[in-house]
């Protein structure tokens, strides 16, 4: 696996067809070499809504962001290792170290006591989870839910963490929607 998602985009020629535009591996890949076997793959991302439906550059070469832009949507690919490798020397500071390699460190909602997982996260954001390949469960804070290749979650700005309990690598694609919290929904 390593990140190596094919990835194919389509446009218009001059004439207004429908042509490729590109057709290759996806360039922005993250490792954290601190998470052997962990890679994040940047497939797109739009930048508010209505997307712009264009020939434009391609919107993944910048920096990669935990949550999508205000408005925007991003779509990526995670492959998470075996728990045995994923949280081999993870702690408070390891976790930060990790989510930072995207500006996600201020989402980590366990840093400074008692959590179930050193990266238990909350984005503002409606994610759907599609597991492609193996395995993995995700923490909520006092319960779980495992799923497996074919199945689908839609995580609605909850606290979580994602963790692969078992001897194979999961591949998950997330669809990530910028959201805003109901003002109603009580915060912890």
């Amino acid at each position: 696996m390593n990140g190596k998602i094919r990835r194919v985009v389509t446009g218009h020629d001059q004439q207004g067809r429908a042509v490729v535009l590109e057709d290759g591996y996806a360039p922005n890949v993250r490792h954290d070499a601190s998470r052997p076997g962990y890679y994040l793959t940047q497939l797109w991302l739009t930048p508010t809504a209505p997307a712009p439906i264009d020939n434009g550059a391609d919107p993944t070469l910048g920096p990669v962001s935990l949550a999508p832009p205000a408005l925007g949507t991003v779509v990526r690919i995670i492959e998470f290792p075996p728990s045995g490798l994923e949280l081999r020397d993870v702690d408070a500071d390891a976790a930060r170290q990790a989510f930072s390699m995207f500006g996600g460190q201020h989402a980590l909602t366990g840093q400074g006591g008692k959590q179930r997982h050193p990266f238990m996260h909350r984005t503002e954001t409606i994610d759907y989870a599609i597991v492609l390949s193996g395995e993995i469960t995700m923490l909520l804070d006092e319960s779980e839910v495992t799923l497996k290749a074919g199945e689908v979650l839609i995580q609605r700005g909850t606290n979580h963490a994602w963790t692969n309990r078992t001897d194979e690598a999961a591949r998950v694609l997330f669809v990530l929607v910028d959201g805003k919290f109901d003002p109603a929904l009580p915060q912890q």
